[in-house]
């Protein structure tokens, strides 16, 4: 098989993959796009949205299309960071004592981290090292996380009490920031004509290994951009940390994960180059969470979402 065969057959199982997810989850295809995005970028992501609109239906369905092991973690403020990297415990066995290593729900490809502003900065700063090291270290010992890893992790915007925001230098260390809407009149009728006449839950198929997902991954990476389309996006993250109503501007790392963000939108797209139309798609979500807005623009309603758009 060459080259293009290949990119062809792996992108064809993102369709699939797509077709998967729709059979549980109705609308939100921006949402859906943009969390296969992370996938293909082997990036994180943070979750925004009110409660019941279908968070861990998605991940866990995405999980199962792509033969992913996936585990939940309900944060709450006692948690502590033993309670998802693992702890060591005693085992007999034959009247001997040794310790044993007890793996944590982190050890898992695909990581819910069910409203981590709940937790207490100690336990989100355990959660964010696993994030970027892909490793954590217990009593001495560094432990390899499962590849591929990731970490989806929701916040409710609206319930801000007994909560522990996630400082700007954290946030950034998500590839991207996803708002999930309400559904439309007509996907809402949808959703209850699917889940109220007691028929079990639509099977999913398995439509992509991780193998597959790993391949994927370094052909995203290997993807071609045109220089004026690179140079574009280094102005647009630049001008970030120049605009009058930003306080504090999107750093290095958000120009490479535009980059690569638009790469994957792309493949995702069935392209196999990387058009202006993708960064725009992008930018919102890799920038978003990001930028600080300043004191007197948040006073009169600016968002991130209108400088970045307003950059664009």
């Amino acid at each position: 098989m060459n080259g293009n065969d290949e990119i062809d057959r792996i992108q064809r199982r993102l369709a699939a993959l797509r077709e998967e997810v729709a059979k549980r989850i109705v609308g939100q295809s921006d949402v859906v796009e943009q969390l296969l995005v992370c996938l293909l970028c082997d990036g994180n992501a943070l979750i925004e949205s009110n409660p019941g609109l279908g968070k861990t239906t998605l991940v866990r369905t995405i999980a199962e299309a792509t033969d992913l092991s996936f585990s939940r973690v309900q944060n709450t403020p006692d948690l502590m960071p033993a309670d998802i990297t693992g702890t060591e415990i005693i085992r007999e066995s034959g009247g001997d004592r040794e310790f044993v290593f007890e793996r944590g729900p982190v050890f898992a490809n695909l990581v819910l981290a069910d409203e981590i502003n709940r937790a207490t900065p100690k336990t989100q700063a355990a959660l964010l090292e696993a994030m970027q090291e892909k490793q954590v270290t217990t009593a001495g010992e560094t432990r390899e996380l499962p590849r591929p890893f990731f970490v989806l992790a929701t916040q409710n915007p609206i319930d801000q009490e007994g909560t522990y925001p996630l400082p700007e230098a954290q946030t950034d260390r998500f590839l991207l920031k996803i708002l999930v809407e309400y559904p439309s009149r007509d996907e809402e009728r949808e959703i209850v004509d699917r889940y109220t006449t007691g028929a079990p839950d639509p099977s999913v198929d398995r439509v992509l290994s991780r193998d597959g997902l790993k391949r994927a991954q370094r052909l995203v990476r290997g993807m071609p951009i045109a220089d004026d389309v690179r140079d574009g996006v280094i102005d647009l993250v630049r001008e970030t940390r120049m605009d009058e109503d930003v306080e504090f501007g999107a750093s290095p790392r958000a120009s490479m994960g535009l980059v690569l963000a638009a790469k994957a939108r792309a493949f995702l797209e069935g392209r196999s180059h990387v058009s202006w139309e993708d960064v725009e798609a992008m930018a919102h979500p890799v920038l978003r969470h990001r930028l600080i807005v300043d004191f007197r623009a948040e006073r009169e309603g600016e968002t991130p979402d209108d400088v970045v758009s307003d950059l664009l």
